[in-house]
């Protein structure tokens, strides 16, 4: 009998396919995400596919794939994967949950530390002979209010680190109790009255109709004027283009994006210049400790459910 075949169309840890391969028929190839029609042909007798969020595991794949029986996500995102559908295919999905928080939990602490001191941008400046002191005198956290917009396991995974740097925590989440928080050392607030308080505003929510744009030029208006605003959450739950202009005329004091609208954005120019702004390609997640877990994790999940339905 042959081996049941698993297609892995992003980067993966590579001792995690190797460990795959020891056991079924592994086609590895990052690229392929980039080449749809390449990507379905190899799904066509293939049991098990392996993504991360840039694979559309949707309409013209799944029909391309009818012997698909699991999906795994390194990483728990799952806008890139039409839930029901598969749902309705019997297609497993399996998200790597819990296993890169602690890697965003870290990114948004160096963000809002990075964002609210303001200093670490001047080295051209000093290569070029100035000494920008007084421009540079940024602000410290502690005591400054850090607002979670979503409280899951990553948030809750902000909360110690943020209240060693001696900062006072609140969050909103119109599932989690307010009890919940509060056991947790976190004040509930609701949405309004994070936005319009906090020092430093994270986003912790997945991208649904309900919180799509949920960060619009209302909302980003009614921040504080030297307030910072992180989402390493999903693009598209933060207008991008008011907060470009927002960041331009000076009325909030910076952002990090981790995440985009499009991805690559496809409009990257219009990120040029823009003071206060930090970009990074989807990674607030994915360190080498971090993609070691990941991938073993849902290597170890997929062969699980492989075995199980053989």
């Amino acid at each position: 009998m042959s081996r049941a075949r698993i297609v892995v169309s992003e980067f993966m840890d590579e001792d995690a396919v190797a460990a795959l391969a020891a056991r079924f028929e592994v086609l590895y190839d990052a690229t392929l995400v980039d080449d749809p029609p390449r990507l379905a042909a190899a799904l066509a007798d293939a049991p098990a596919l392996i993504v991360r969020n840039r694979t559309q595991v949707r309409g013209a794949l799944l029909e391309a794939a009818p012997r698909l029986s699991v999906v795994g996500r390194l990483g728990v995102g799952l806008d890139n994967i039409d839930v029901t559908a598969c749902a309705e295919r019997g297609i497993r999905v399996i998200p790597a949950t819990g296993a890169n928080a602690d890697a965003v939990a870290e990114y948004v602490i160096a963000a809002l530390l990075i964002l609210l001191r303001g200093a670490f941008g001047a080295t051209a400046r000093i290569a070029a002979g100035e000494w920008p002191r007084t421009a540079l005198t940024g602000r410290e956290a502690q005591r400054r209010l850090l607002g979670l917009v979503g409280f899951g396991d990553i948030a809750r995974r902000i909360v110690p680190r943020a209240r060693a740097l001696g900062m006072r925590v609140a969050a909103c989440d119109p599932v989690i109790g307010e009890e919940e928080m509060r056991r947790q050392g976190v004040d509930p607030m609701t949405l309004d009255a994070l936005i319009g308080t906090a020092d430093v505003v994270s986003l912790h929510v997945p991208l649904t109709e309900t919180t799509r744009r949920l960060i619009d030029a209302r909302r980003i208006a009614a921040m504080r004027p030297d307030a910072v605003l992180i989402n390493t959450a999903r693009g598209g739950i933060v207008d991008e283009a008011a907060l470009v202009a927002a960041l331009r005329g000076g009325r909030i004091g910076g952002a990090a994006l981790d995440v985009f609208e499009d991805e690559p954005p496809e409009e990257p120019e219009r990120f040029a210049g823009v003071p206060n702004l930090l970009l990074t390609p989807h990674i607030a997640g994915v360190t080498q400790e971090s993609n070691r877990r990941v991938s073993a994790l849902i290597a170890e999940r997929v062969a699980a459910e492989l075995e199980r339905t053989a």
